[in-house]
């Protein structure tokens, strides 16, 4: 056993500090974000805004209509071989979908038969798991790298640099981080497992770039002021669940409770997901992730502008022209203490 008291950081436990700017409008930011990537020559140039790969946001529904705004969305795994052969031929910006599979045979089998059917059409993969420190998924992320040389592959979960450096020189081009910040995700409560995510984001943003690699920060963003958040801790993606999640082109039954209609969000590890998906909650685990409903939201586009709004004036107010820029510009001032500094125990 070993403890460590090195305070780590979650969003609520600070606030970005303003400084002089020379920008006099939001309209002068410039939020797209061109990447070069580690193992691959394939561009990326748009908003690095992803959501997430739930089946009640990752959908076609939602991938069109953020398009529109320059923003990608990492599909669900649960479509088949046919409608995603359909969806990614006919896909005109090959970054703003990427296509997402466990590390099980079936979802090898199933993407190769995808990638034989379209011609390669996939370019940007996201391999999910919730645990991103077993060697089984370090080898698997090792065979997609072998087998598409020229993919962007998304790889994670994890929130800690040694395990971020494993997974690029693997073959990853981005690591996704983040266990357990998610709004409908129990894997804290249910594991004790964990990482407060802006530290996890910082650090494992600082062990990426180090090796010419990216991260994406993976949960925990609940508003606009979050994900700035996240970009001035050095993610160069943030992925969103529960704030994409109630909308018109997002997943979930529809549920009407006194004269309201509402939406159901779920975490892919929860009871419903694996009733639906799996039969039912193995003998062997326990459900790492809840059920909620959520009002009823409307088309996304309009949460799409508050969330681009809030990011653009966040770099007004630490003078960030460019996205790029704002994490070089970012000062976080602590706003909570834990309890014994507030008290001055030892």
């Amino acid at each position: 056993m070993h403890i460590e008291n090195t305070v780590r950081l979650d969003f609520k436990d600070v606030l970005i500090r303003p400084k002089r700017s020379t920008l006099t409008s939001r309209s002068e930011v410039d939020i797209t974000r061109s990447f070069k990537f580690l193992h691959t020559s394939t561009p990326y140039h748009a908003i690095p805004i992803i959501a997430a790969n739930m089946d009640t946001t990752g959908t076609f529904a939602m991938a069109r209509a953020l398009a529109e705004h320059g923003l990608s969305t990492a599909l669900h795994k649960h479509y088949s071989v046919e409608e995603y052969v359909d969806f990614f031929s006919k896909l005109e910006t090959k970054s703003s979908a990427f296509y997402s599979l466990g590390i099980g045979d079936g979802d090898w089998e199933k993407f190769r038969e995808v990638m034989r059917l379209s011609g390669n059409a996939v370019s940007f993969v996201c391999i999910d798991v919730a645990n991103g420190y077993t060697e089984a998924f370090v080898s698997f992320v090792k065979k997609v790298r072998d087998t598409f040389p020229d993919l962007v592959i998304m790889a994670g979960n994890v929130v800690t640099g040694d395990m971020t450096e494993e997974l690029l020189l693997s073959g990853a081009d981005i690591v996704k981080v983040g266990i357990g910040p998610g709004s409908v995700c129990t894997t804290r409560k249910m594991t004790g497992v964990g990482y407060p995510q802006l530290s996890a984001i910082i650090e494992c943003a600082d062990a990426a770039h180090g090796l010419g690699g990216r991260i994406c920060a993976d949960g925990g963003c609940t508003v606009p002021g979050d994900i700035a958040k996240a970009f001035g801790g050095g993610a160069d993606f943030v992925m969103l669940g529960g704030m994409f999640a109630g909308h018109d082109e997002a997943g979930g039954e529809r549920v009407e409770l006194d004269g309201k209609v509402y939406r159901r969000f779920y975490g892919m590890s929860s009871k419903d997901a694996m009733d639906k998906y799996s039969g039912g909650v193995a003998k062997y685990r326990a459900a790492e992730g809840k059920s909620v409903l959520l009002p009823e939201r409307g088309p996304v586009e309009n949460t799409v502008q508050d969330i681009l709004g809030g990011v653009r004036s966040a770099c007004t107010y630490v003078g960030a022209r460019r996205l790029k820029e704002l994490t070089m510009r970012t000062t976080f001032v602590r706003v909570s203490m834990q309890i014994n500094e507030v008290f001055g125990k030892s």
